[in-house]
């Protein structure tokens, strides 16, 4: 009975009404990373113990540079879900994406003092080198040393480079020459937005999270969330197979290389966090823990989002209440569709 209800989640979370990310695909090349949701909920209702999620994607060319509004509602959604079942959660972003997380957290009534910031630094080599001694700290004496689980949701991860490629898991040669035809060297491992701008100036390489992990003893599941191919997590599928479902012309430069033991791929980011918070929910058997999350909650979640944070579309880049470029009614149909699907409507 769980397993064909978290089957119809994942359908309801792959739908592409806008047509922009990689779920538009799947009726051509097929499903990506099938299965990926359901075992990824199992595995945190059976093991979980302190989930740690990443999240915030700075949009530095929008009218007000600013977080976008996809991806920390997911994020605030799952750490309901989680502490309900008494998971920990610490929340993770970096200072130029802080003040819109905090803003979601404070309409969920969370504890403030569990997100996690990452400092944001001019300059990408003192970005990176600020942000490994971030990490590490985070591991050895912070919230990292007893996470089991670790989760990216829509959070930028760097593209690929030869060594990346070569590396790739695929079942048949990597596709080098075409990889060096394709992406100019001075884009390669870099972090870039959906129009295939490099953001790293703006952008602290929490990736390295993900990177850094499987060093430590306690080695965390990990889990990433995304829709377009620019995300942490995106690294488990090849990239000449995400190039040729981005229907952009900058698409061989936005694969991001890091990969996750499961990515759960969606319309909106937003909505792969939902589903995965309704899933593992299911597992433990908790499903009443989302009934206050109704449309109007996300309605609110959004609105303070843009007043307080700020944040934006990351579409449209304005400061407005919608998520990639949806009207609120459309963006919200998918969770009433989950929220049904469990009862709750």
């Amino acid at each position: 009975m769980s397993a064909s209800l978290i089957d119809q989640f994942d359908a309801l979370v792959r739908r592409d009404p806008a047509a922009r990310g990689l779920i538009s695909s799947e009726p051509l090349y097929g499903p990506l990373c099938p299965g990926h949701l359901a075992q990824s909920a199992a595995d945190l209702a059976r093991s979980g113990r302190h989930v740690a999620i990443v999240t915030g994607f700075f949009v530095p060319d929008a009218q007000t540079p600013a977080a976008e509004t996809d991806g920390p509602p997911g994020a605030i959604v799952l750490a309901i879900a989680f502490e309900s079942i008494g998971i920990a959660t610490t929340l993770v972003t970096d200072s130029n994406c802080a003040a819109a997380l905090r803003a979601a957290a404070n309409v969920a009534g969370l504890d403030l003092s569990s997100i996690a910031v990452c400092p944001s630094v001019s300059g990408e080599s003192t970005n990176e080198s600020a942000t490994r001694a971030w990490t590490d700290a985070f591991f050895e004496d912070g919230p990292g040393r007893t996470l089991t689980h670790l989760i990216a949701i829509e959070r930028v991860g760097p593209s690929h480079d030869e060594e990346s490629l070569v590396r790739q898991p695929r079942p048949g040669t990597p596709p080098l020459a075409e990889f060096l035809a394709a992406v100019p060297a001075g884009h390669r491992n870099r972090c870039h937005n959906s129009r295939g701008n490099p953001i790293d100036a703006s952008t602290a390489p929490l990736h390295l999270l993900f990177e850094t992990s499987p060093k430590h003893p306690n080695r965390p599941k990990t889990i990433g969330i995304g829709d377009g191919g620019n995300e942490i997590g995106m690294g488990v599928i090849p990239w000449e197979d995400l190039v040729r479902r981005l229907p952009r012309k900058e698409a061989a430069c936005i694969p991001c290389r890091i990969a996750t033991d499961w990515n759960i791929i969606a319309g909106t980011s937003n909505w792969g966090g939902f589903a995965l918070a309704a899933a593992t929910l299911v597992c433990a058997n908790r499903t009443d823990v989302l009934a206050p999350l109704d449309a109007d909650f996300h309605r609110n979640l959004l609105e303070r989002m843009v007043a307080e944070g700020p944040a934006v579309d990351g579409i449209t880049r304005r400061p407005e209440p919608t998520v990639d470029g949806l009207p609120f009614a459309t963006y919200i149909q998918t969770w009433m569709g989950i929220r049904r699907l469990i009862g709750l409507e």
